[in-house]
């Protein structure tokens, strides 16, 4: 079991990051001692008004983050593109409304029905998001709404549980950052009940990609000083991967090939922001993470959001000076907490929160449909297949793709008429089932309007009674 880290650090000034999760670059010199001091940020009220909440105990003195010999990498040792906020998962106290409860019932019992075509209109809109109605719950949590922003969890009306427990999505996090992504989500919630209190934090992810020459695999574990006691290395394919230290712990840290992640994860998105932020392509790229829960944060008096965002600098100097550090292991010395820091988490350690992390993306949808490219490609290869099996030739396209269609067609109508449907109700069903699950369009818009007219109707009476008119 790798021994504990002494080395504390100065956590004690309460500082103010970004508030969308990112940084600029910092200098190589710079260390994580060397942040610039508190400032105000500007906060955006909530219903609690807990403004006043007790300061983080960030207390010791800062590490010295300097290595025992010369780095003689150059200055392409360590190049850091992109920084912040990559997971967010939130809860809100207060109360789902009546009116609400009684709607998601009936959209879920729409989600376990057995007709396709009634599974197709569990959907619900809230500030111009399609949400699909999930057709199971999860414990303390029967209603859960889904897009490709947000992923929400609701409670009934009278339980003592949170009103919402929400994942916020990375890639919308990489479009607005953490604050403009809770000041949406904060205004939909609103609109499903009575919020009693500001956003606390349930879990907060950091990152960090970089590029660097270091050899990721170029130390053993005994190289981690840390308090946790898992350290795992992993391959694909014969290829090192990355480093795992405490998963499964109230924090966690991976160090790993995030193009190769991407493979498995599917999200290119990041590629563009890299480039942006002056990758070549022709490099890989690494992510340092922490996954940081709850119980971490309300030990350290900051489990609102608002705090947290507040303290991001000393959240990554306690996660890498003081949870986990990579070191140069020494024979000569066999106290651990004394081997000096390695050059790259000097660099990593260095961040600095307190700006702009990189840019953000420009676009973005909350609908979860597979990218154009992917579709083609899974449609290329059925062509070729095809073409391959019939006996069409290069010089055939026409024809090939013209059988293609005809035999879909075919098929499609065998379908429907094994379902005792018609053949453009059958079609229609299955666009309409994919509606759903991609949140791209309402499958029962006049319903949906119906809906919409009662709701200001209701919030017409509650004001002539509020108004006594």
């Amino acid at each position: 079991m790798p021994g504990k880290s002494e080395r504390n650090t100065d956590m004690s000034q309460k500082h103010n990051p970004g508030r969308d999760g990112q940084g600029s670059q910092p200098s190589q010199q710079s260390t994580a001692s060397s942040r610039s001091p508190a400032r105000t940020g500007q906060r955006s009220d909530r219903a609690d008004g807990d403004r006043e909440a007790a300061e983080p105990a960030f207390e010791g003195a800062p590490p010295s983050n300097t290595a025992p010999y010369n780095c003689n990498e150059g200055d392409n040792s360590f190049k850091a593109l992109r920084w912040g906020v990559d997971s967010l998962y939130l809860s809100y106290p207060g109360e789902l409304s009546r009116e609400s409860d009684l709607r998601l019932k009936e959209l879920k019992q729409l989600a376990q029905s057995n007709d396709p075509g009634e599974v197709a209109k569990a959907q619900l809109t809230l500030a111009g998001h399609i949400f699909e109605v999930k057709e199971k719950g999860a414990s303390l949590f029967p209603y859960i709404l889904e897009d490709g922003a947000f992923r929400i969890q609701l409670s009934r009306p009278g339980h003592k549980a949170p009103m919402a427990y929400v994942k916020v999505a990375a890639k919308f996090l990489a479009h607005v950052g953490p604050v403009e992504a809770e000041r949406q989500l904060y205004a939909l919630l609103s609109e499903l009940g009575e919020l009693k209190e500001s956003a606390n934090v349930s879990r907060i992810d950091l990152f960090v990609d970089f590029q660097s020459t270091f050899d990721m695999e170029g130390w053993d574990r005994h190289a981690w000083v840390t308090r946790a006691s898992l350290i795992n290395a992993y391959a694909v394919s014969g290829q090192f991967s990355g480093w795992s230290v405490g998963l499964g712990g109230i924090i966690s840290a991976r160090l790993y090939n995030k193009l190769l992640e991407i493979v498995v994860s599917g999200k290119e998105w990041i590629v563009p922001l890299w480039q942006k932020a002056g990758w070549d392509g022709s490099g890989l790229v690494w992510r340092l993470e922490f996954e940081i829960k709850r119980e971490v944060l309300t030990q350290k008096g900051i489990s609102k959001l608002y705090q947290v965002l507040d303290h991001l600098n000393g959240l990554w100097d306690y996660a890498t000076t003081e949870w986990l550090r990579l070191t140069i292991p020494s024979d000569d010395d066999k106290t651990r907490s004394r081997w000096p820091i390695h050059p790259l988490w000097l660099m990593l350690s260095s961040i600095d929160w307190e700006g702009n992390g990189g840019p953000l993306g420009k676009r973005f949808t909350p609908t979860r449909s597979p990218s154009d490219d992917k579709l083609l490609q899974m449609a290329a290869s059925t062509w070729f297949s095809y073409a391959a099996k019939h006996g069409f030739d290069a010089t055939q396209l026409k024809e090939a793709n013209d059988d293609l269609v005809a035999q879909l067609v075919t098929f499609l109508e065998k379908k429907a008429y094994e379902q005792g449907m018609p053949f453009d109700d059958y079609v229609a069903e299955k666009i309409a089932l994919k509606h759903r699950q991609y949140n791209t369009a309402i499958n029962d818009p006049e319903q949906e309007a119906k809906r919409q007219a009662m709701a200001l109707e209701d919030e017409a009476r509650a004001y002539r009674k509020a108004s006594g008119s």
